[in-house]
């Protein structure tokens, strides 16, 4: 083995035991938002998951999350803004036109992400985007 392999083959080794992935210190259920308490960091790799602690706190559990695994990055998202059932105002615009309607969402989410809503008047069902406002927006 040349000595030029064996420092890289050290250093891979050193880079490996100091990476730290954020982990959850207890069993967190689906749709709990995940405070400070909650998350703690480990020493691991892992491809999709998170390193630092802020990136997680805040966040809405999408699974449940077991104490000791890896956060990865599809198992958490923003906080729902919007939950199965509940009436949202439903907005169309296009062309300087607006259409602002209520209507009932089919599925829960939080900003930005895209829900099956029934529109209350026409009973049809479209897919809008959720806005910070809790309202939906739906594009043609």
């Amino acid at each position: 083995m040349t000595k030029a392999f064996s420092v890289f083959l050290l250093l891979s080794m050193t880079a490996a035991a100091w990476s730290e992935v954020v982990v959850p210190t207890r069993t967190i259920r689906a749709n709990a938002i995940i405070t400070d308490i909650d998350v703690g960091l480990t020493a691991g790799d892992i491809a999709n998951g998170f390193d630092r602690v802020g990136d997680v706190i805040g966040q809405e559990a999408r699974t449940t999350l077991y104490a000791g695994r890896p956060i990865r990055v599809d198992e958490i998202g923003p906080p729902a803004l919007v939950t199965r059932n509940q009436i949202v105002s439903l907005k169309f615009q296009s062309a300087g036109l607006v259409i602002m309607t209520e209507g009932r969402s089919l599925e829960r989410g939080g900003v930005g992400d895209r829900v099956r809503i029934m529109n209350l008047s026409s009973r049809a069902t479209l897919f809008g985007q959720i806005q910070p406002d809790g309202s939906v927006e739906v594009k043609k």
